[in-house]
């Protein structure tokens, strides 16, 4: 695939946060407005900027203000390509798993119906033994009597026949937050959705019973959420609720880190896919092939292939400048060039925390390096930064 392939025509949406768990993504949320409330990465090979869900840039300044951004932050910023917006949607390879029920308060319960599952192992069905009831189905499931009622057309408290199938998610059709069209496989498991207007993150994962991190892994990207403004929930986009089943041999390669924690190369092992890869890294199978110009969509992954997993070599808007590495092609320096921002040289090099890597020893400013606009992060061409947390650049 050529350098040159315009990435613009790829894109369909861009998601600025890191794959975190919730309590850390609350505790971040707070620390990284500035980022989360400004321009979201793009990428756009020949200079062409290409934006999204702009809106007005806000910088903190305060000293070492960018040491917080470290779980979801800009070089974490992974792009929704247009593969999530159209093509056909592979209801039949979503597998869906008949098993025994593993209630959560299984020293409680002695339920032994069978269940449907989704791909991330959520019970999303149960079929009644005798001896049920509905008070014992709702709290194995961890949902409510009323809920359980709900979403079978039911009578609370409702005797429960032998071989009755139960819903364990809202019944199908529209509710508020999630009024758009779904598909589902003949097990009744909902693989895809096209976003409405006026949808929101929380609808949609209640009405499917998932989680915002399970969307996000589904849809190979770091995390989906909403804070001062919208970006995986677009009106029009059509999104995956499942993920295509995986090689059990994959995600075994051996990973090489940057000094930020990020999985920068990945060599690949017997079984792994670009979708294995894609749920493991959340990178989109058009993300690897940009960065892998050897890869092929048509063509299998070859064990022991090295994959990159960040723009890294390619030159993408907002930093085009040159760079050093260590033996291993963990990039160590950069040197700026016009129109480079924080932004985008944190994304192009998977930096979580850019600002870190090159504070000053004294004074009270963030950062040493100089900007040629402030708000909107671009940087004084011919600098010498440091990408790398443990090799700073003091000054």
């Amino acid at each position: 695939m050529s350098k040159d392939l315009p990435l613009a025509d790829l894109l369909a949406a861009a998601d600025p946060a890191h794959m975190i768990t919730d309590e850390e993504l609350e505790r971040s949320r707070d620390r990284s407005l500035s980022f989360v409330n400004s321009d979201i990465t793009h990428i756009a090979v020949g200079g062409s900027v290409q934006d999204f869900h702009r809106t007005p840039a806000k910088r903190h300044l305060k000293r070492f203000a960018a040491a917080g951004l470290a779980a979801a932050a800009v070089a974490a910023c992974v792009l929704v390509v247009s593969g999530l917006v159209t093509g056909p949607v592979n209801t039949a390879a979503v597998p869906t798993v008949t098993a025994k029920a593993t209630p959560s308060n299984a020293g409680k319960s002695s339920l032994t119906g069978p269940t449907v599952k989704d791909s991330f192992g959520n019970v999303d069905y149960y079929t009644t033994v005798s001896g049920d009831t509905s008070a014992g189905v709702a709290a194995a499931f961890r949902i409510s009597q009323e809920k359980l009622a709900e979403f079978n057309g039911i009578e609370r408290g409702s005797a429960l026949a032998a071989n009755t199938k139960l819903r364990l998610i809202p019944a199908p059709g529209p509710i508020k937050g999630a009024k758009g069209t779904a598909t589902v496989d003949d097990n009744g498991i909902p693989t895809s959705y096209v976003i409405e207007p006026e949808d929101t993150l929380d609808g949609i994962t209640y009405r499917f019973g998932i989680t915002g991190e399970q969307l996000a892994e589904a849809n190979k990207v770091p995390y989906a959420y909403e804070k001062g403004n919208t970006y995986f929930v677009r009106a029009g986009n059509q999104i995956q609720l499942q993920k295509n089943p995986v090689d059990s041999r994959s995600g075994t390669g051996t990973a090489i880190n940057n000094s930020f924690g990020q999985t920068i190369f990945y060599t690949t092992v017997d079984g792994d896919s670009f979708d294995s890869l894609g749920y493991k890294f959340r990178s989109t199978t058009a993300q690897l092939l940009q960065y892998n110009p050897s890869l092929s969509a048509d063509k299998p992954i070859p064990a022991g292939t090295r994959v990159r997993l960040m723009p890294g070599e390619l030159k993408i808007d907002g930093a085009q400048g040159t760079f050093t590495s260590d033996p291993d092609g963990v990039p160590l320096t950069y040197t700026t060039t016009p129109g480079d921002t924080e932004r985008q040289i944190s994304f192009r090099f998977s930096v979580t925390d850019l600002r870190w890597a090159n504070r000053p020893l004294t004074g009270t400013e963030a950062v040493w390096y100089a900007f040629t606009d402030l708000p909107t992060g671009e940087l004084a061409p011919g600098q010498t930064i440091s990408l790398a947390l443990n090799k700073p650049i003091h000054k």
